[in-house]
């Protein structure tokens, strides 16, 4: 019997993430591709963390026939539940495995491995003698003819890429239930579903640090294909969705998209394709999106906010649309073929405040923008940290909500036009670049959580998912989804509802919701306003309480005691 085995060393590009709690496309076509040639294939699939924390499972790795390594950044990223895999990494695994043919794919085998921002990529030498196979090109192809082949890799393409999106649609099925073998399966895990590769820039050349130019002009999914794969994806016990491996979603199905690089969107296509998710999947508990351009919502702004209201009547709220902004320097803006201008965004973010900011049912706002800049870029100067800072204010003080603000140093690519800018840039300015990180995080990101999410707020279904000495830090399942710190709270990996106490800069704090003041910790019960360390230290004194009165008698301010028992109580 067939035997290949499955690495997954994550992934994370412009387009698609696939750390944990995301599960990229790349394992579940690669499984698909297997299946189809021989449906009683044994498949087994690893996350790096799994392999990191069990050694026994080198033991299984080198019984198999072939062994696929899926891993690479091409955009640097924070994780909590995982992290990707590193070059040596890899090679401590594989150097262990001389039997099984040996395959390598994913950003890492296309552009080198890009490990943090403001780094070139990792040139492949030091990896390359441990693989059989550097799959440049679609490794579901490449494995699929390796598998016709008879495991012979003379005369094996390793470029060789799908003819058109409607080739892997049987492999997208077929490969659904690997997710099943996830680590965080059943109830954690959200899968990044594809609707076209490539990208409506390329006919202009495309940002300078992207990749996405490189895959050529979109090439759309159909419809039934996606929504297939979803079903698939439903009937194998996955919930939770995220349509983000593609550069803009408003741009799916545009009927010149090849001809203009801001195509006109096509609000029935999106209409379609949202409306068929729900009737697949009628039980799911996350959809969301990622990526726009802000460029299209700003010249299509009708066709743009009718698609904003589709999106927010079939998905679930809390959702981003993260726009590539990446600066607000004009100099930069043209030097690297930017998607848009300042005033532009603006535009774009308006649409989407204007139909999104309404509180949806998990106490997230519906649909908000969130903005990526890119730093290090050609052109970039003193004064670009100015003007970023200045839109930024210009934002906060018109009384507009972003629900993220994404601030990283850029991973020269191969095959880009900054990979031969390099990082002198990011070299020259490090020190501009730390300091307004920390101007943004005090004086925009803390004020605009303030904005978005007020004290008393309660936020539904957030999974416990990593303690940290006596916090548990929690997500929801989502886009982007908020760290949130829960002092005192010590069960893992469950839902939860939370109420918000306080903000960090990028974070916010939270307790329990409903909370029980006679069980909570001494942590938890000092983070509710108005009580306190000494006023924590007098209740756990006079647990258990037997009604509101014996609680309000710990108190030595009655006023306070009243308005914390409110706090309590609201929404309980």
């Amino acid at each position: 019997m067939l035997k290949v085995c499955i690495i997954d060393g994550y992934i994370d590009e412009p387009t698609c993430l696939g750390v944990p709690p995301y599960i990229s496309p790349y394992p579940r076509y690669i499984a698909g591709a297997v299946y189809d040639y021989d449906k009683k294939a044994n498949i087994c699939y690893f996350t790096i963390d799994q392999i990191r924390t069990d050694k026994k499972i080198i033991n299984i790795l080198e019984k198999s026939d072939i062994i696929v390594v899926i891993a690479g950044m091409s955009v640097p990223g924070r994780y909590l539940s995982g992290y990707p895999a590193s070059p040596n990494e890899i090679i401590s695994i594989i150097s262990n495995c001389p039997k099984p043919l040996k395959i390598l794919t994913g950003p890492a085998a296309r552009y080198g491995f890009g490990m943090f921002g403001g780094h070139k990529t990792r040139d492949l030498f030091i990896i390359k003698k441990e693989f059989d196979i550097i799959a440049k090109g679609d490794g579901e192809i490449i494995i699929y003819k390796l598998l016709k082949n008879n495991l012979s890799i003379d005369n094996i393409k390793t470029d060789l890429c799908r003819r058109d999106s409607h080739e892997i649609v049987n492999y997208a099925i077929q490969g659904a239930k690997i997710v099943t073998r996830h680590p965080y399966y059943p109830y954690y895990i959200i899968t990044e579903i594809e609707t076209y590769r490539g990208c409506p820039r390329t006919i202009v050349g495309g940002c300078s640090f992207c990749s996405e130019p490189s895959k050529g002009l979109p090439d759309f999914r159909p419809i039934k294909d996606i929504l297939s794969e979803i079903k698939a994806l439903y009937d194998n016990g996955i919930r939770h969705f995220r349509l983000g491996n593609q550069p803009c979603i408003f741009s799916y199905m545009s009927k010149d998209a090849g001809e203009k690089e801001r195509p006109r969107p096509n609000p029935e296509a999106l209409e379609q394709l949202f409306k068929g998710i729900r009737l697949v999947a009628p039980d799911l508990k996350t959809l969301h999106i990622d990526n726009v351009n802000p460029g299209v919502i700003a010249e299509y702004a009708y066709e743009s906010e009718k698609i904003a209201k589709t999106i927010i009547k079939y998905h679930t709220s809390g959702d981003i649309a993260a726009m590539g902004m990446e600066s607000a320097d004009p100099v930069v803006i043209e030097k690297n073929n930017l998607k848009a201008s300042p005033e532009e965004v603006k535009k774009a973010i308006r649409v989407l405040y204007k139909v999104g900011a309404k509180r949806g049912y998990n106490g997230m706002p519906e649909l908000l923008p969130g903005l990526n800049f890119v730093f290090g870029l050609e052109g970039e100067t003193k004064k670009t940290f100015e003007l970023n800072y200045i839109f930024l204010k210009q934002i906060l003080d018109e009384g507009l909500k972003i629900r993220r603000i994404n601030l990283r140093q850029v991973i020269p690519i191969p095959g880009t036009k900054m990979y031969d800018v390099g990082i002198k840039l990011v070299n020259k300015h490090k020190a501009d670049f730390k300091r307004f990180k920390k101007q943004v995080k005090e004086s925009i990101e803390r004020p605009m959580l303030q904005r978005l999410l007020p004290v008393g707020t309660i936020i539904r279904d957030v999974f416990c998912e990593k303690q940290d000495g006596k916090t548990m830090f929690a997500r929801q399942l989502g886009s982007y989804p908020l760290l949130i710190g829960l002092p005192g709270v010590s069960i893992i990996n469950c839902f939860i509802d939370v109420k918000i106490v306080d903000y960090g800069y990028r974070s916010i704090t939270g307790v329990p919701h409903p909370i029980d003041i006679n069980t909570a910790s001494r942590e938890t019960l000092e983070t509710i306003p108005g009580i306190g360390k000494k006023r924590a230290i007098r209740i756990l004194a006079n647990r258990p309480f037997n009604d509101n009165k014996q609680f309000l008698e710990a108190f030595d301010d009655p006023i306070i005691g009243q308005k914390t028992l409110i706090f309590i109580e609201k929404n309980k």
